[in-house]
Formats: structure tokens, C-alpha cells, sequence
């Protein structure tokens, strides 16, 4: 996509332009992805979680390609790896539109999509036999259904073969009562149902970022406790700081440079409360190679991209691991494990 395109499509609708995105992505994939990046380019980059290898720790976040039609043409942006999803067992429609804005002058947005998705089935069969990089599915339960634990359990099982890794999505704030599941005996009874029906893929569990403290050390030992091999922390907030945009009092979940603060001091409390035993996926305002090098530093093995693609377009994932190499050679550290929690 030339500057031009990406620039046009910035004065569509939200909604469709994120679609014409990745019908373009999809597309360029179709085609070879010419002229596509190489995720392996920076050596020291290279980063290992739950026992996968990851050329490069940049990650797409799950929302960017909800029903896997973009993969290769994301990983040819030279990210490590992809996360598809949120996907549901049945195919649904979400909330009503509008329910994407942009928060232009915050380099922010609101979204309140409700998980539309074309349903699990569909978007596995459509995933690529080969691909470049690590392929994540993220999986939740349909808005209206009477056991929500048991469809996650359901796409777990039902994903797993296709996956280097499983992510359990329990923190959108855009599924009534989906939030409940992070707490308590309900959350213990989620990650025993998972963790039974993923086989041997490793299971990530992603958070919200409006937690309290006591809130975030009963996630942490619980996902020590249950088997879980990562955390994403995490989704978007439904807290507001001070926004300038005119869409900024739309309902929804906040996502980008707005929320980077908060995403950076809840992973900070995750690092703590886990006592660095369990590794953490940081999410959340990252748009800058030295955003992604402080979030390593806060105690991340991986990162990953939603909002900034936004705003910065196809090139930022090349600039932010130029960048964060940068700044690992400049602090003297040989690889990325090295500079994971070092404050």
C-alpha cells in the first residue's frame, strides 16, 4: 500500500477502511507479498515464549484481523507473529455500527465491536497451510450464549491443531459480563476447562487493563496455578484520561497512545505479581520502537501492535524493530531475554 492509499483511506469510515485493509493485505499476500520485510533481519531480536520462537518480539494483537483472511500479508509486514480472533463458535454480528471511532488529535480509538466474527470454523479454514512466522488464535464465547465456559473450551479444542498458540479472551469490555470471567472461582473453572482441551499448544490468557490490585495478584496465581503460559496485558479500558478528539465521549474500549500509561503500569503489577515466573505479552499504546524497549524493560517478552497501525500504517512495524535494536545495542544487551524486567 503506497502513502497515498493509506492516507485516503484515513478519511473513510473507520469500519470501512479497516476492511478495505485487509482485503488489500489478503490481496498482497495472494500475490507473493512483493517487496514484503523480513522479521529476521535484526539477529538480536530473535525472542522465545512457551517454548516458541519468535523471529522478532512484535506481534499483531487480535482485532486487526478477526477472521483470519490477512495473515501472510500481516506477517510480510515483518512482525513475528500474527494473532487472529477474536473468534467465536457461531458466527455473529457484533453491536450495532457505528461502533468504531477515531480519536484523530489522541492517536487513539474507541471501538465497541461486540466480537463480530464469521465464526471459528470459517476462519480456520481459510488459514494458511504455510506461513512466516507464529500464528496465534485468540477464541471467546458468543454474546448469547448459556455457557460461556464451555465455548471457550469448545474453541480451544477446536483451534488447537491449527495453532502455534491459543489466547482466551476474557477481557473485552464490549460483551456484557464477559469481564466477570477474570475473577474468582470462575476464572479457576475457565483455565481448568482450557487448559483440558488445548492438547499440548501453549494457552495465553489476556487481561484487562482496569484492574484492581487485588484483582491482578488473583489473575497471577491463578494462571500460575491453572497451566496457563503467558498473559497478554492487556485489552482496551473503558477508563478516560483527559482526550481532545470529538468522538472521545462515544462508549466503548479506549485503545492507542491514550492508553499506554495505564497498559504500562498494569504490566509492571502483572511482572510483580507473577514474580517474574510466568511471561507477560504487552499490549496497549505501543507506536514507537522506545515504547516497545520500555515495555520489555517493564518485564514483556513480546509485544504487540493494534491501534498504532492506525496512525503510523504498513511501514511502523519495520520502524519500531529498527528502533528497538537500536536501543538494545546502545544499553549493551545481546538479545531480548537479556533486557526482559530490567527496570
Amino acid at each position: 500500500m503506497t502513502s497515498l492509499s493509506f492516507n485516503l483511506l484515513r478519511t473513510l469510515d473507520p469500519e470501512r477502511a479497516h476492511g478495505l485493509t485487509i482485503a488489500a493485505l489478503a490481496s498482497w499476500a495472494r500475490l507473493g507479498s512483493p517487496l514484503g520485510a523480513r522479521a529476521d533481519r535484526y539477529p538480536r531480536l530473535a525472542a522465545s515464549v512457551a517454548g516458541l520462537r519468535f523471529a522478532n518480539p512484535l506481534g499483531v494483537a487480535a482485532g486487526v484481523d478477526k477472521d483470519a483472511r490477512a495473515v501472510g500479508g500481516l506477517l510480510a509486514l515483518g512482525v513475528g507473529a500474527v494473532e487472529v480472533g477474536t473468534l467465536t463458535p457461531l458466527p455473529q454480528p457484533g453491536n450495532p455500527r457505528p461502533r468504531l471511532f477515531r480519536l484523530a488529535e489522541d492517536a487513539g480509538v474507541i471501538n465497541r465491536m461486540g466480537f463480530n466474527n464469521g465464526g471459528l470454523a470459517a476462519a480456520l479454514a481459510r488459514l494458511p497451510t504455510k506461513r512466516a512466522g507464529v500464528l496465534g488464535i485468540n477464541v471467546g464465547a458468543n454474546k448469547d450464549a448459556a455457557d460461556r465456559i464451555a465455548d471457550y473450551a469448545h474453541g480451544v479444542a477446536a483451534a488447537a491443531a491449527h495453532a502455534d498458540y491459543l489466547t482466551i479472551n476474557i477481557s473485552s469490555p464490549n460483551t456484557p459480563g464477559l469481564r466477570d470471567l477474570q475473577h474468582g472461582p470462575a476464572l479457576r473453572d475457565l483455565l481448568a476447562g482450557c487448559v483440558a482441551s488445548r492438547g499440548t499448544t501453549p494457552l495465553f490468557l489476556k487481561v484487562a487493563p482496569d484492574l484492581t490490585s487485588a484483582q491482578i495478584d488473583d489473575i497471577a496465581a491463578a494462571a500460575l496455578e491453572g497451566g496457563i503460559d503467558a498473559l497478554i496485558v492487556g485489552n482496551t479500558t473503558v477508563s478516560r484520561p483527559p482526550l481532545r478528539s470529538a468522538d472521545a465521549g462515544e462508549a466503548g474500549g479506549l485503545s492507542g497512545a491514550p492508553l499506554a500509561a495505564l497498559a504500562r503500569e498494569k504490566l509492571r503489577a502483572f511482572r510483580t505479581a507473577t514474580g517474574g515466573q510466568l511471561p507477560l505479552i504487552a499490549a496497549g499504546g505501543i507506536g514507537s520502537g522506545a515504547e516497545a524497549y520500555a515495555r520489555i524493560r517493564a518485564g514483556a517478552s513480546l509485544i504487540q501492535l493494534y491501534t498504532a497501525l492506525v496512525y503510523g500504517g504498513p511501514a511502523l512495524p519495520a520502524r519500531i524493530l529498527r528502533e528497538l535494536d537500536a536501543c538494545l545495542a546502545r544499553d549493551g544487551f545481546a538479545g531480548v531475554a537479556d533486557a526482559v524486567g530490567a527496570g
